[in-house]
């Protein structure tokens, strides 16, 4: 039995998925809790140390924690995948994949679903496999890397522009929309980690995406301004924005490009959770992947703080929003705050003992049936 959808005019803060009890947050200790929020995890960068440059590939990979079907670099014998390119509106080379049922018949036409890859990930970091799992249930899907981000156009490599990966979602829809066998008026996307929000600002602007599922999302401007939990103070925020702009005169000059934050490379004593969570995602066998080292580039870091993504989602409404997240996730805060803001159509469905990253690639926690119910309602 699954959740009942919720409509604008319900006045309940949240859903619940069948037999959940609420959990709290896991508990982030010391200072840690006060770190995180510019200085952790996948792809959220900020005032932590900084790289001269990204590092080398790990060829001796620990196997990291496959529990609950963990399957990252999951394949199907039901899908035929298909690597593709597009320009985006700026004239720059989108690289993606593009997945088809084997039994699709293309004598008429289907829905569809653009993926969106975690910030500072690549497509085949769970967006492939969410792709994957939804051409299974008979839609035609597309996963991609964002513009600076593993073989997509943009230099300097790991950049940060949001306006642009929201763009890349429209150029997506565009790819979509001009296939004879799908529907163009029933395209959907979904938003992994920071895709979340880069959807929703590209959704607000383009109605063309019909149906709109977030899950573990992260709104980088508020993870960047304020940290997890507000944790980061305004002269902690200040610091960061100076250093960023100091690094700028660096690299005009002609010195080396500094990256920050993003996933550590090793583990120490004073390691958080949260970075341990995302360490076995990215730096293990489980997740790796060679096209990205998940560190932004410093001086363009920044651009986050300017990032609103929760601003105006009224223009979203009456479309449909399903935001999906952990009751174990130290992320759940922006979910449950883009829930209340939003004005349409709209769930938060909780996932019983899920972290953040669990929902990236453990398929025995991923909620798959409740993804393709949505959209089987909504496109």
């Amino acid at each position: 039995m699954s959740t009942k959808f919720k409509g604008s005019d319900n006045t309940d803060s949240e859903t619940w998925a069948q037999g959940v009890s609420r959990r709290k947050l896991i508990k982030l200790t010391g200072a840690g809790a006060a770190a995180i929020g510019l200085s952790s995890a996948a792809g959220l960068a900020g005032a932590g140390p900084a790289f001269a440059a990204p590092a080398a590939s790990n060829n001796n990979l620990e196997p990291g924690d496959t529990s609950n079907g963990a399957d990252n670099f999951y394949t199907s014998d039901e899908v035929t995948v298909k690597r593709i390119s597009f320009k985006n509106k700026y004239e720059m080379k989108v690289v993606g994949n593009l997945f088809i049922p084997n039994n699709l018949n293309r004598g008429t036409t289907h829905p569809a679903l653009v993926v969106g890859h975690p910030m500072g990930a690549v497509k085949e970091q769970s967006a492939n496999l969410y792709a994957t799992k939804m051409a299974e249930q008979g839609y035609v899907t597309l996963s991609f890397d964002l513009s600076f981000w593993g073989e997509s156009a943009g230099k300097p490599g790991n950049s940060v522009l949001p306006d642009v990966y929201a763009e890349d979602f429209s150029a997506a829809v565009d790819y979509l929309r001009a296939q004879a066998f799908v529907d163009k008026e029933r395209v959907g996307a979904i938003g992994i980690c920071g895709s979340g929000s880069f959807v929703i600002s590209a959704a607000k602007i383009d109605p063309r995406i019909k149906a709109i599922a977030t899950v573990s999302m992260y709104d980088m401007g508020a993870a960047n301004r304020d940290g997890l939990n507000k944790s980061v103070t305004l002269e902690q925020r200040k610091a960061f924005i100076a250093q960023a702009a100091a690094q700028r005169d660096v690299e005009f000059a002609g010195g080396a490009i500094e990256y920050t934050g993003g996933t550590p490379e090793e583990l120490t004593a004073e390691s958080t959770a949260v970075d341990r969570e995302f360490y076995d995602f990215y730096r293990t066998a489980r997740g790796y992947h060679p096209n990205t080292t998940t560190h932004p580039a410093l001086a363009t870091n920044t651009k986050f703080i300017n990032f609103h993504p929760f601003n105006d989602l009224d223009l979203l409404s009456p479309r449909p929003l399903l935001f999906i997240t952990g009751d174990q996730a130290h992320s759940r805060e922006f979910s449950e705050e883009a829930y209340r803001l939003a004005t349409g159509p709209k769930e938060l469905f909780w996932v019983p003992g899920a972290g953040h990253v669990d929902l990236y690639d453990r398929v025995g926690l991923i909620p798959f049936d409740k993804l393709t119910d949505f959209f089987r309602a909504q496109l």
